[in-house]
């Protein structure tokens, strides 16, 4: 995105008559969940100790997903969504289709979302790349997950996106 706004700015500079072609683009409001059922304060206290029943449930999913957006590293959620939807592909040429473009969204260097990987991971992901399985992504998505859990999760009990639905 800095790149994005960077390179915009560079060709204002450069041409201060066209100044009308590029509109530099204001973050987003953080969106509001999709109107699907709100869960319960007792359910949504449940996410406090499970990142894996947040992400399970749509709103639970959505709202997480706005607050990591607020934060500016919503990537690893759409990563994540990205690999469970990859996992439950059937077709062979469907799954390298997508494979590629997970890989080239979320993993390769300066990739568009690129999540934050170590190198061994991003090395086992690439070499389960060369015949892409429904475990391709495993390591690399529970290492996002991990991550989530670990860093993000804590933050988003504490925010007021999650003291809204505990009310």
């Amino acid at each position: 995105r800095a790149k994005e706004i960077k390179t915009k700015l560079g060709t204002l500079l450069q041409k201060p008559d066209s100044t009308i072609d590029f509109i530099i683009p204001y973050p987003e409001k953080p969106e509001k969940p999709p109107k699907v059922q709100k869960p319960s304060p007792e359910e949504a206290l449940q996410w406090r100790d499970s990142l894996e029943k947040l992400l399970q449930n749509p709103y639970g999913l959505a709202s997480f997903r706005s607050f990591l957006r607020s934060e500016f590293s919503e990537e690893n959620a759409e990563f994540w969504v990205a690999c469970e939807d990859y996992k439950k592909t059937k077709s062979p040429v469907k799954m390298a289709e997508k494979a590629k473009k997970i890989y080239e969204e979320f993993i390769q260097t300066e990739a568009p979302k690129e999540v934050n990987i170590d190198h061994f991971t991003k090395a086992v992901t690439m070499k389960n790349l060369v015949e892409p399985s429904p475990t391709s992504f495993d390591t690399a998505q529970k290492r996002i997950f991990a991550l989530m859990e670990k860093d993000s999760l804590p933050r988003f009990v504490r925010s007021e996106f999650y003291h809204e639905l505990i009310k």
